[in-house]
């Protein structure tokens, strides 16, 4: 029997242990025992009965009468006899023995031969089991392998070449071609003004090809129907990208010619280059508006375009806090039919700011915004803060990566005391939690993460009541060195043609890596470090793992900081320090050939906040602004360090209740605070935030009562010419639409003439009525007019300039108009019309009433 070791992946299985192997070798052993056993019994047996024949009666004839015959006696043998017999004794024991000897030769054979079979079996079955073994443990390698690579190739689509926009003539056909890239492949659909090309609904018009990521539409004979925005979009599980492009198809007409097709120009369009003048006009916008988490909601605006072209339309920008928004899966655009939109299909703190849309043409930018507060959801346990947001990630590496997060205000509920993070692989929803105690800072080193996989993550918030909701997840960020891009060199060859190598292929066969250098402190807490450290150079091709140990400034003793664990990355938080104690470490790389010596040893490091909770904000003052609002102003914290931003509550005087005002931080330092009650007095409060944690509130400010603010007047409108002499004008207007809050106290009229470029003062004193004679003109001359209305506020914006009117003298019998029309008491069914009469009657001042009513 073989005594060779079995192999480590072998020595769990049952079938290869002793009892096993020698199993058939025990039965024919026992086989052949039992044999020789029975054997040695029969020849006993066969003595026994020769040996009694010489005593006993033989006895013939049972059933007669039986005579009786004794055995003689026999004689003494002679010595010769004697001899005699002693030989052939001898002769057949030696017979005997011989085949016995035959016999055992026998059984040994076979027991050889059984041997020798049992063992090939079993070196059969050994290496079969072996190969499978094998074959199993290279697949699921193999597929982890292949897992690797997709999730480091996983991307969402980027296009690398964009459309060209064409024009072409009528009956020509044109074929439109981009590039994108992406893992797993992206799925391209061709939609025109928004509308899906399927090559099935309009046969023979439309081919729709994709090659090695090469896209293109092929439109065969254009018609100016044709002429429109072709947009093509590639969707893959990471995402969507677009790109778009203008195709405009020329009619032949009289004795134009039409290009060859291959000379028909490739016109560089953009987005950004509209062909013709456009003015836009809103007309139904969006204004302050209040949601909560969790809500579907949608911005809007009517929009009015002069001229209003199909395929030549402006675009349209959504901005929020003048960071611009683009598609993703929280935000949808949607620009069409005269309305511009943005829906946010699962609001969250995160979307509360300051949106405004830039309708951007060649002409100019026009633009409108309105503000957007998202309140919190119902906590889950009464008293609970709200959750954080902003979730973003800093430095990721192959098994690192820092969370950051803006904290939740807490004006009634209790103080935030930490935050959880919890981490979840892209592709599954199984979130786990990544520490086991609150943190307390808005801030948290992430490890332990797989290299070439894609993570997300969240925070959620705790107080003594209970725990938040969980933040919105963060954007996917994937485990990988962004040091092994700047390993890679690329060497260009003729014909246009690169290779790509990297660095490690030209440091040659490196056994033992060299030190890590540059080991320093990334970050500090009082709980943790963060080291960052530079690979060894040169690094060599086999993959490197470090080692970091700790040393307590004095203690003399090294401890090896993650001895189970090794790090992939140059970068490591280490846990578990004694606040205020001061650390030196060093870092060891690793390979497969051995361990590099010691780094050098860093500074002292001690772990201890390197920020501090910021100061409060100073001096708060609150004045009118509308009827339902009032803007807060404070002076800015003294430590403004890496500072977040500003939370500012509001509380109705003698309830002794908190309010949010903003539920996301503000950077400056004045604030409009929407959705108050008219006439109920309020008092605001201020606080500091940045990532250690909030600052101590404000001094509140004075009560204050929501009411309008006194403002300047809007400009009056209607101006109506009442009578003329050929030397003077007598003009009317009507009262601005909005006073300001305050009575109007006067007005003030300019003048010039058509064909001039500069306005004259008429009054330089106030105006008190809404009618005025403007001397000293030229008669035969067309002049035009603006007024501008007064009250305590100041000077209002004036009006539009009026009509062109001629002065000559008025001849006509029919008196002039009537002019300040108003209304009063207005019921369901009927209206009090009050006016003044004309000023220019030709004839005696009497007149009838003609009164024309218009259903608007």
């Amino acid at each position: 029997m073989s005594s060779k070791a079995v192999p480590f992946y072998q020595r769990r299985h049952r079938h290869y242990d002793q009892s096993y192997r020698n199993l058939d070798t025990r039965y024919v052993v026992k086989e052949y025992s039992a044999r020789k056993s029975s054997t040695s019994a029969s020849a006993v047996r066969s003595s026994a009965t020769s040996f009694s024949g010489s005593r006993i009666k033989c006895v013939c004839g049972a059933d007669r009468d039986v005579q009786e015959y004794n055995v003689p006696t026999f004689k003494k043998r002679t010595q010769e006899q004697h001899a005699e017999q002693q030989v052939q004794q001898y002769s057949e024991q030696k017979t005997q023995q011989h085949r016995s000897y035959d016999r055992s030769v026998h059984y040994a054979t076979e027991l050889a031969h059984l041997e020798e079979d049992v063992r090939i079996a079993r070196a059969l079955a050994r290496e079969q089991i072996d190969k499978v073994y094998i074959h199993r443990l290279v697949e699921e390698k193999m597929a982890l392998q292949r897992h690797i690579h997709e999730e480091c190739i996983s991307r969402a689509p980027d296009i690398l070449v964009r459309l060209r926009s064409h024009t072409v003539w009528e009956g020509m056909p044109v074929k439109l071609f981009f590039t994108v890239q992406g893992y797993p492949t992206p799925v391209v659909q061709w939609y025109k003004n928004e509308s899906l090309i399927s090559p099935a609904s309009e046969p023979g018009k439309y081919r729709i090809e994709s090659k090695y990521g090469v896209n293109s539409l092929e439109i065969y004979r254009t018609n100016t129907n044709d002429t429109d925005t072709y947009t093509a979009v590639a969707r893959n599980v990471h995402g969507q990208s677009s790109v778009n492009a203008a195709v405009i198809v020329r009619r032949f007409r009289g004795e134009e010619e039409p290009l060859h097709p291959g000379l028909v120009p490739h016109l560089p369009l953009t987005d950004l280059v509209c062909f013709t003048h456009i003015e836009v006009q809103f007309l139904e916008t969006f204004g302050v508006t209040f949601g909560v988490e969790g809500d579907t909601l949608t911005l809007s605006c009517s929009v009015l375009l002069t001229p209003d072209l199909t395929r030549l339309r402006p675009q349209a920008e959504w901005y929020r806090d003048d960071v611009l928004v683009k598609e993703s899966k929280w935000h949808q655009l949607h620009f069409g039919e005269g309305r511009a939109t943005l829906t946010m299909g699962h609001l969250n703190k995160d979307d509360e700011g300051l949106y405004t849309l830039r309708m951007v043409t060649r002409g100019g930018v026009s633009q409108h915004s309105g503000f957007l507060f998202v309140a919190d959801a119902a906590a889950l346990v009464l008293g609970a803060p709200g959750a954080p947001m902003d979730i973003e990630c800093h430095d990721a590496n192959k098994d690192y990566v820092i969370v950051s997060w803006k904290p939740p205000n807490t004006a009634s509920e209790a103080p935030v005391i930490g935050y959880f993070i919890d981490k979840c692989e892209v592709g599954t929803d199984n979130w786990i939690q990544c520490n086991d105690s609150p943190v307390k800072i808005c801030r948290y080193p992430v490890t332990g993460l797989y290299e070439g996989r894609s993570y997300i993550f969240r925070v959620r918030a705790v107080n003594k009541a209970g725990i938040s909701r969980p933040s919105r997840v963060s954007i996917a960020v994937a485990a990988l060195d962004p040091a092994d891009l700047s390993r890679l060199q690329k060497i260009h060859l003729d014909g246009g043609q690169e290779i790509v190598i990297c660095q490690d292929d030209l440091e040659g066969d490196v056994k033992i890596p060299g030190s890590p250098t540059n080991v320093q402190a990334l970050e500090t807490s009082k709980t943790y470090v963060v080291l960052s450290w530079d690979p060894p150079v040169p690094r060599g091709r086999d993959p490197l793992v470090y080692y970091i140990e700790k040393t307590m400034v004095g203690s003399g003793s090294w401890q090896r900081v993650n001895s189970e664990i090794p790090v992939r990355s140059p970068r490591y938080a280490v846990f578990d320090l004694v606040e205020g104690k001061s650390y030196n470490f060093r870092v060891i790389a690793v390979n497969k050939h051995g361990v590099s010596e010691p780094s050098e040893v860093t500074p002292p490091i001690q772990a201890q906040e390197r920020l501090a909770v910021p100061s409060a904000p100073g001096r708060i003052l609150a004045s009118r602004n509308t009827r339902t609002s009032v803007v807060v102003q404070f002076d800015r914290a003294k430590l403004e360090e890496e500072l977040i931003g500003y939370y500012i509550d509001k509380s109705v005087v003698g309830s002794n209740h908190w309010d949010h005002c903003n539920h996301k931080p503000i950077k400056y330092n004045r604030f409009i605070v929407h959705g108050l009650t008219f006439g109920e007095k309020y008092i605001f409060r201020v606080k500091a935030v940045n990532a250690v944690g909030v600052s101590e509130n404000s001094q509140e400010s004075e009560a204050i009562t929501v009411k309008a603010a006194l403002t300047t007047p809007s400009h009056p409108y209607g101006i109506t010419l009442l009578s003329c002499d050929g030397h003077s004008m007598t003009l009317g207007w009507k009262l601005p639409k909005f006073t300001g809050g305050s009575h109007i106290t006067g007005y003030y009229i300019d003048k010039r003439e058509a064909n001039h470029l500069n306005w004259h003062e008429v009054n330089s004193s106030q105006i008190t009525e809404r009618i005025y004679k403007v001397e000293n003109l030229e008669a035969g001359a067309f002049y035009e007019f603006k007024i501008a209305a007064t009250n305590l506020a100041g000077l209002g914006l004036p009006s539009d300039p009026s009509e062109h009117f001629k002065c000559e003298a008025w001849t006509s019998p029919e008196p002039g108009p009537a002019y300040d029309l108003t209304f009063c008491e207005v019921r369901n069914t009927s209206l009090v019309i009050l006016w003044k009469e004309p000023v220019y009657f030709r004839k005696q001042p009497y007149y009838r009433l003609f009164c024309r009513i218009q259903r608007s």
